[in-house]
C-alpha cells in the first residue's frame, strides 16, 4: 500500500503525461494507436498560466487528504446526482452526434460509476475486498449544438469559449460541462481538475470517442473515454501517479510503472518493488475500453471528500 505524502502534490504537479498540449495548429491525425488523455498535460499549462492555481490545489488536496481520515464523513445530502449539460460542436455530419450516442454516454457513466457495469463481475478476486461503487449518477438535463468550421480543436480550451467560436460553460458551480467535438493530435479526451478556472470547468470527449460509438472508433467505442475523464473532473489521478511508480495519492491502488494498454493479461507483474500486481482494469489506466471496468474504495473516498461542505464541487452536494 502507498503511503499518502502531502508533498507528493506539489512533486506530481511537475509531471507531464507522455505526449504535449496541442492547439489548432497540431497536426490532426484520425489514427489512435493508444489511449491518450491531455488532463495532465493542460494541468500543467494552466499551472504555468496561473501562480496561484498550485497553491488552490494544494489546499483541495490538504481539505482531501483531511476528509479521508475522517471515516465518520457524510456528504451533504447522501447520494449525489450530477447535472450534465453536452455541449456539441460540429463540422460534419458525423461530428454532430445524435442525441441517442449522446444519451448513451450518461448511461455509462451512471453504470460504471455505481458498479452496475456487467464487467464489474471480472475484478480480479485479490481486490475484492478494494473495488466499489462510487454510488454516484448523472442526468443530462440539456443539450447544446453549435456548427462551425474550426477543427481540430486542440487542448487549448478554445472550444469552452464562444468568443473562441465554441460554447460558454453552463453554470459550472452546479452542472458537470461535456463538449464534444474533434480535439485531433490522437486525444481522446482531457479534463480539468477541480481548482482551476469556472471559465474552463469541465471535460471535453472526441466526438469518435463519445459513448456506444461505431466500431470504427474501436477500441476506445464503449464510453470508457468518458469515465475516465469525469474521473479527473472529480481529482482522480492516473493510476501510476504520472510518473515511473509514481503516486496517485490514493493507498490501495497498487503503484503502476507506467501506463498500460490494450488488455494486459491478469496476474500483471509490476516492475516497481516490492512485487505486486499492477491494477490495469483500474479506470484512471489508459487500456482499451473493454480493459478497464473498476474504480477502489479509496478512490471513491478521494471523489466524496470533493462533494462535502468545504469540498471543492460542494455545490453540487446542496
Amino acid at each position: 500500500m502507498k503511503k499518502i505524502l502531502l508533498s507528493a502534490v506539489a512533486t506530481m504537479l511537475l509531471f507531464s503525461c507522455q505526449n504535449d498540449a496541442t492547439d489548432a495548429a497540431t497536426p490532426i491525425t484520425n489514427a489512435v494507436t493508444h489511449r491518450i488523455c491531455a488532463s495532465q498535460d493542460v494541468l500543467n499549462e494552466q499551472l504555468a498560466a496561473d501562480p496561484k492555481l498550485a497553491l488552490r490545489m494544494n489546499k483541495i488536496e490538504a481539505f482531501t487528504q483531511k476528509r479521508i481520515s475522517n471515516k465518520n464523513f457524510r456528504l451533504v445530502n447522501g447520494k449525489i446526482v450530477i447535472p450534465v449539460v453536452v455541449n456539441v460542436l460540429y463540422r460534419t455530419t458525423a461530428e454532430n452526434i445524435s442525441d441517442a450516442q449522446i444519451q448513451s454516454q450518461i448511461d455509462v457513466l451512471n453504470k460504471d460509476f455505481t458498479a452496475t457495469n456487467p464487467d464489474f463481475a471480472s475484478v480480479p478476486a485479490e481486490w475484492s475486498g478494494v473495488k466499489a461503487a462510487i454510488d454516484i449518477t448523472f442526468e443530462l438535463v440539456k443539450i447544446n449544438r453549435k456548427a462551425t468550421t474550426k477543427t481540430p480543436w486542440g487542448t487549448r480550451d478554445a472550444m469552452k469559449s464562444t468568443k473562441k467560436g465554441g460554447l460558454d460553460p453552463t453554470t459550472p458551480t452546479t452542472t458537470l460541462n461535456i463538449w464534444a467535438c474533434t480535439i485531433g493530435g490522437g486525444i481522446l479526451g482531457y479534463a480539468q481538475f477541480p481548482g482551476g478556472s469556472l471559465a474552463t470547468d469541465g471535460v471535453v470527449i472526441d466526438s469518435n470517442y463519445f459513448g456506444l460509438s461505431s466500431a470504427a472508433s474501436a477500441p476506445y467505442n464503449l464510453g470508457r473515454t468518458g469515465t475516465h475523464e469525469v474521473g479527473h473532473w472529480m481529482n482522480l489521478r492516473h493510476i501510476w501517479g504520472d510518473a515511473s511508480c509514481g503516486n496517485d495519492l490514493v493507498a490501495d491502488t497498487p503503484v503502476a510503472q507506467t501506463s498500460n494498454f490494450g488488455v494486459p493479461t491478469y496476474p500483471y507483474v509490476s516492475t516497481c518493488l516490492p512485487v505486486h500486481n499492477e491494477m490495469t482494469m483500474n479506470y484512471m489506466d489508459y487500456t482499451d475500453d473493454r480493459g478497464m471496468y473498476m474504480f477502489t474504495n479509496g478512490q471513491k473516498a478521494r471523489i466524496n471528500a470533493i462533494f462535502v461542505v468545504g469540498g471543492a464541487r460542494a455545490a453540487f452536494g446542496i
